[in-house]
C-alpha cells in the first residue's frame, strides 16, 4: 500500500526502489568482514534459522514470498481471525487456572481473581491435585457464575464435576442459555497423559446434553498440551490436535450431532512459548486447518475453530525464576496477536509448587497490561499481511497437515497413541531439541546463559501431588541443566562450598575478557564457582594463584595469539601445581597438558558433568 499525504504525492516519491540483488550485495559484504567469503543465496543462506519442523526462517521477506489468501477476519478459512471483529470489542478473556485441593483457599483465590480482571475460571476438580467435587459449590461462593464462565478440569471425575456445576447454575438460578465454559472432557488427551485406553462414552453424552440444553457451554477440550509439554514441536501439536478433532467429531456425529452441532462442542487449547512469532503462525495455521477439516466433512461454516492459549509450563525454569515474567510476557504477546479466544498467563513460579498472591497478580495483570496500556487487541489481526508470518503460517501448516495425515494413516489418534507412534515422534523431536539445549544453542537465560549462583532460592508450597505418569513424558527446557546445579547444590550443603573452577586468564583485560567471561558463564551453569582471582596471570605467577583458588580445576582464557605464547608455559606449570585438570577456552588445538576444551557449540552438559564426576561431586 502506498501512502499518500494531504497534497498527493507520494511519501516514496523520489526514493528508488531497491533490488533484491542490492540488498543481498550488501549482506556479502557483511559477510566478508566477518571471514565469510560466500556470494548469491549462500549469503542469504548464511543468515537464515533453522526452527521447529524443519522450517527455515529468512533474514528478510519480501512480496515475493507469497502465501495462500488468508481471506478476512471472520471468514474461512479464518485463518485471520474466528470473527470479523477480532478481539477489539472486549479483548481476548484472561482465564486463570487454579489447583488448590482446599475449597476456602481456592474460594479466597477465585474471587480475588475476578475483582481484578480475570473473566474465566479454569479449576482442577477432583483427584489429589484438585478441589473434591464436594466442596466445589464452596470454593465458587460468591462467584457470579452467569458472568464467570467455569472450565473444568476433572479427569476420571467428570461424571461428578460436571453434574455438581450444573446443579450450580440451577440452584442460582442462572439460565440455561446463560450457562458458558467448559466440562473439559479430553479423554483422548487424558490417555496420551496417562496411558490408559480411552473412554469416549462420556464425553459424547455431556456433549449431547449440552448441545441439547445448554447451548453456550461447551463439553469438550482438546488439549495439545499433553503432546508439547512431552517435548512434541508446534507441527506435532497442531497435527496431533487435527486428529483428536476429527475423532472427537466422528464420535458425536456417529451418537446423532449434527456436524455444526459437533464442531459447536469443541474448544482447542494450545501452548503459546516465548517465540511470538511462531505462536502467532500457530495460532493462525489452527484455525486455516480446522477449517479445512470442516470443508472436507462437509460443513464449512463451521470450522471457526474456538482457541484457549497457554503459555508454555516447558519453557518456565526452576532458577531465577522471574525471567518466566519475560518469557510468559512475550507468549501472552504471541498468542493475543494470534487471535485466541482467551489466555491462561502461568504464574511465574509454576514450576516451583503452588503460586503465592503475588505471582498470581503477575500473571494476571500481564494480559490487562498488553489489553489496556499496549492496546493489542484494538487491531484486528495485527499481523495479517506481514510476509514473513504469511509464509510462517503456511510453512508451519503443511507441516502440521502431513503429521495429521501420518496420524490418521496409522488408525486416528487413538491407534496413534496406542501403537506408540505419537510418543515415538516427539521423543525424536525432544531429543534433537536438548542437544541443542545442551550446546546452549537455545540459550535459557538465568539457567544456561547468565546464571547466578549466589541467587537466594525462590521457595513454594509443593504441589499436593506428583504429576500423574504412565503415558507421554513431562520434559522442561532447564531439567539438564537444573541436575547439574542439583548436584552442586548438594555439595554445598554438605561441604560448605561448592565446587571450584581457577580461571587462568592470560595477557591484558582486552585479551582475555570474552573468553574469560564466557568461561564462568559456561561453568556457573553447572553450579561450578569461578575463581578470577587475580584477574591475570602468567607462567610466574600461575602457580601460587591456582594454589590459594581452593580447587585443583584450571581452565586457560586468552586470545589464539597469546595461547601459542604462553599455554605451553602455562600449563606445565598449573601441572606442577596439582592441576589434575586443565581446560581451555577456545577450539580444540595442539596443546600440550590440555585435557579439555570449551567452546561456543560445545555440549555443555556434557563437559559439566564430567567435571562435576571427576570432582566426585554426587
Amino acid at each position: 500500500m502506498t501512502v499518500q499525504p494531504a497534497d498527493g504525492l507520494s511519501l516514496a516519491a523520489g526514493f528508488p526502489d531497491p533490488a533484491h540483488e542490492q540488498w543481498q550485495s550488501l549482506v556479502e559484504g557483511v559477510l566478508r568482514k566477518s571471514g565469510k567469503d560466500v556470494s548469491g543465496p549462500a549469503a542469504e543462506k548464511a543468515l537464515s534459522t533453522t526452527v521447529e519442523d524443519g522450517l527455515i526462517t529468512r533474514p528478510l521477506y519480501t512480496s515475493r514470498d507469497d502465501a495462500p489468501d488468508a481471506g478476512l477476519p471472520g471468514f474461512a478459512p479464518f485463518t485471520r481471525g474466528s470473527k470479523p471483529e477480532g478481539s477489539t470489542t472486549d479483548g481476548w478473556g484472561v482465564r486463570q487456572r487454579h489447583a488448590y485441593t482446599d475449597p476456602v483457599r481456592l474460594n479466597e483465590a477465585v474471587l480475588t481473581d475476578l475483582e481484578n480482571g480475570v473473566t474465566s475460571l479454569w479449576l482442577t476438580v477432583g483427584g489429589p491435585d484438585g478441589v473434591p467435587v464436594s466442596g466445589l459449590a464452596r470454593a465458587l461462593d460468591g462467584v457470579l457464575l452467569d458472568l464467570a464462565p467455569i472450565i473444568l478440569d476433572a479427569g476420571d471425575e467428570l461424571d461428578a464435576a460436571a453434574s455438581e456445576l450444573l446443579r450450580l447454575h440451577t440452584e442460582r438460578e442462572v439460565p440455561a442459555p446463560q450457562v458458558r465454559g467448559s466440562l473439559g472432557a479430553d479423554p483422548l488427551g487424558r490417555a496420551a497423559r496417562t496411558g490408559t485406553e480411552p473412554e469416549l462414552g462420556r464425553a459424547v453424552h455431556w456433549a449431547r446434553r449440552c448441545a441439547q440444553e445448554y447451548p453456550g457451554l461447551r463439553a469438550i477440550v482438546v488439549d495439545a498440551m499433553p503432546y508439547h509439554e512431552a517435548g512434541g514441536s508446534a507441527a506435532q501439536e497442531l497435527g496431533t490436535s487435527l486428529a483428536t478433532g476429527v475423532a472427537y467429531l466422528r464420535a458425536l456425529t456417529d451418537a446423532g450431532l449434527g456436524l455444526e452441532e459437533a464442531c459447536g462442542q469443541l474448544e482447542f487449547r494450545y501452548a503459546a512459548t516465548a517465540d511470538q512469532f511462531l505462536t502467532i503462525a500457530k495460532l493462525r495455521a489452527a484455525r486455516r486447518l480446522w477449517a479445512r477439516v470442516a470443508e472436507a466433512c462437509g460443513a464449512p461454516g463451521a470450522g471457526a475453530q474456538r482457541q484457549h492459549a497457554v503459555t508454555s509450563p516447558v519453557m518456565m525454569t526452576r532458577r531465577d525464576p522471574w525471567v518466566n515474567m519475560l518469557r510468559t510476557t512475550l507468549a501472552s504477546l504471541g498468542a493475543g496477536v494470534g487471535g485466541a479466544d482467551s489466555v491462561t498467563v502461568l504464574p511465574f513460579d509454576h514450576a516451583l509448587g503452588l503460586p503465592d498472591a503475588f505471582a498470581r497478580r503477575i500473571a494476571r495483570n500481564t494480559s490487562t497490561i498488553l489489553l489496556e496500556e499496549s492496546h493489542l487487541a484494538r487491531v484486528i489481526d495485527p499481523a495479517g499481511g506481514s510476509w514473513y508470518v504469511e509464509r510462517l503460517t503456511d510453512e508451519l501448516a503443511g507441516a502440521a497437515w502431513a503429521f495429521f495425515q501420518e496420524i490418521e494413516r496409522a488408525g486416528g489418534q487413538a491407534a496413534a497413541i496406542r501403537s506408540g507412534l505419537v510418543a515415538e515422534r516427539i521423543a525424536a523431536t525432544w531429543e534433537a531439541r536438548g542437544k541443542d539445549l545442551a550446546r546452549r544453542k537455545e540459550p535459557i537465560t538465568g539457567v544456561s546463559e547468565f546464571p547466578s549462583l549466589d541467587e537466594r532460592p525462590v521457595e513454594r508450597e509443593p504441589l499436593p501431588s506428583a504429576p500423574v505418569g504412565g503415558g507421554l513424558p513431562v520434559v522442561r527446557r532447564d531439567e539438564a541443566f537444573e541436575a547439574l546445579r542439583a548436584r552442586s547444590d548438594a555439595h554445598l550443603a554438605a561441604t560448605g562450598s561448592r565446587p571450584r573452577v581457577f580461571i587462568a586468564a592470560l595477557g591484558p583485560a582486552a585479551a582475555h575478557t570474552a573468553r574469560a567471561s564466557f568461561a564462568a558463564n559456561l561453568f556457573q551453569a553447572g553450579g561450578i564457582e569461578p575463581v578470577h582471582e587475580p584477574v591475570r596471570v602468567d607462567a610466574s605467577s600461575v602457580a601460587e594463584a591456582f594454589a590459594a583458588s581452593g580447587t585443583d580445576v584450571a581452565c586457560l582464557c586468552s586470545t589464539d595469539a597469546l595461547y601459542a605464547e604462553q599455554a605451553d608455559e602455562v600449563v606445565r606449570a598449573l601441572v606442577a601445581a596439582g592441576a589434575r585438570r586443565v581446560y581451555l577456552a577456545g577450539r580444540p588445538g595442539e596443546y600440550p597438558g590440555v585435557d579439555a576444551y570449551v567452546f561456543a557449540g560445545c555440549d555443555a552438559v556434557a563437559v559439566l558433568s564430567s567435571l562435576l564426576d571427576r570432582m566426585g561431586v554426587a
